[in-house]
């Protein structure tokens, strides 16, 4: 027998706040957190804007030893899981320590330490590479932090699916727990991409947007999209088997029902022109949640501003549910926080919970020139407030990976 499964427990660091609260007032508030880069000197490079982490200091929450140890990708999930613990009074749990599951996801991981300790190499020589550097650049350690700390001692199993690598983390542990092979799970996404060969890897690949003006850069469905603004962030939820969580006592946040993902098999970088694979992958998560189309009200659409993302998302939307497609209210708030790579998928679920929660759809912003081939209701510009039953989360990586997830409100 299935058992339900609950979100408990909910960590953020974004770049329009430091917590779940902030970031979700100032996204319903149409807040643009992408701005000129000062984590390294832009000057000479040809994107100099992101989405940044901002105010944010580390000593406040991690020992200074563990922070100089550890990469900025690790360091921010580090601090979203102490929200999302504290929220979820995990720490006073009873759980077999072996019954819960890490699964954090990245796309890219350690990329700080990767291009540091290659300068290093590079500059001074092999001898002078820090025994940290392994450690610190590969994507389990993240979750593996995470698990010595709260003593977690279940499976680590990060997904690293690209884009979709928190939303395919946050599906994995869901089926773990509902299989009854865990009782509780953290899972999320955390990702640290900001520095030269991150921007300048992406600029390479023409996938980031070059106006350098953070007001036109990041415009969802728009004619005048381009190219995705690179962010950075972390988002950390607890997941817990229902029956467990009433037992301890634990705040229930939302109830996740339904989880789809499938692979394009298409090409490297682009979406499959038929919109094929995330058609499937949303009809999947419908079956899964055993819910309707029309039951939807809410959509966190993947939404990078770039061409084709925008025009086969909607596509896919379209298929998969149908006439009702027509009636989801959707946004993207990657029109506000950049893209935030393997972390985008954690940041978005947590909006999406929280709109469930309170009904208040955060916007598209700036989308000022619709694109007649992405039609749908995108929430322009001004948040909404609508009663919810439930919402999904949708991200889409590159290698073809689409993975959607859904939630019901508690009441």
């Amino acid at each position: 027998m299935k058992r339900r499964v609950v979100v408990t427990g909910m960590g953020l660091l974004s770049p329009v706040g430091n917590t779940v609260e902030e970031s979700f007032k100032n996204l319903v508030a149409g807040k643009n957190g992408i701005a000129l880069i000062t984590l390294s000197d832009p000057t000479d490079w040809k994107v100099k804007i992101a989405g940044e982490v901002k105010n944010l200091n580390f000593e406040d929450f991690i020992d200074k030893k563990e922070i100089k140890r550890a990469d900025r990708v690790t360091n921010l999930a580090m601090v979203a899981v102490q929200e999302a613990i504290k929220q979820s009074n995990f720490e006073n749990h009873t759980y077999n320590p072996y019954r819960i599951g890490t699964f954090v996801g990245s796309g890219i991981g350690g990329l700080n330490t990767i291009f540091e300790e290659t300068k290093t190499s590079v500059l001074r020589g092999q001898d002078r590479i820090s025994p940290f550097f392994i450690p610190n650049a590969i994507i389990n350690l993240i979750g593996a932090k995470i698990g010595i700390k709260y003593q977690a001692k279940g499976p680590n199993m990060p997904q690293v699916t690209a884009c979709s690598a928190a939303t395919n983390s946050i599906g994995e542990a869901f089926k773990n727990i509902r299989d009854g092979y865990l009782d509780a799970a953290i899972t999320g996404g955390s990702e640290a991409p900001i520095n030269e060969i991150g921007v300048g890897g992406f600029s390479s690949l023409k996938a980031l947007n070059f106006s350098n003006d953070p007001d036109i850069a990041s415009v969802p469905f728009d004619t005048r999209r381009s190219g995705f603004v690179i962010a950075e962030g972390a988002g950390i939820l607890i997941l817990e088997a229902y029956d467990e969580a009433i037992k301890r006592g634990a705040p229930i946040l939302a109830e996740m029902v339904g989880y789809g993902t499938t692979s394009d098999a298409f090409h490297m970088t682009a979406p499959d022109d038929e919109a094929n694979g995330i058609t499937e992958c949303i009809r999947l998560a419908l079956e899964d949640a055993n819910i309707q189309p029309e039951e939807l009200g809410y959509i966190n659409a993947h939404g990078t501003s770039t061409v084709l993302n925008d025009k086969l998302e909607t596509l896919g939307i379209k298929k998969a549910l149908g006439d009702a497609a027509y009636q989801v209210n959707i946004s993207s708030t990657k029109s506000m926080t950049g893209h935030a790579l393997g972390a985008a998928g954690a940041i978005e679920t947590i909006a999406t919970i929280k709109a469930l929660q309170t009904g208040d759809i955060p916007p598209t912003i700036h989308l000022d020139q619709p694109d007649p081939e992405c039609d749908l209701n995108y929430t322009p510009n001004v948040s909404i407030h609508r009663d919810l039953n439930y919402a999904m989360n949708i991200n889409i990586g590159f290698g073809g990976q689409n993975a959607a997830i859904i939630f019901k409100k508690v009441t």
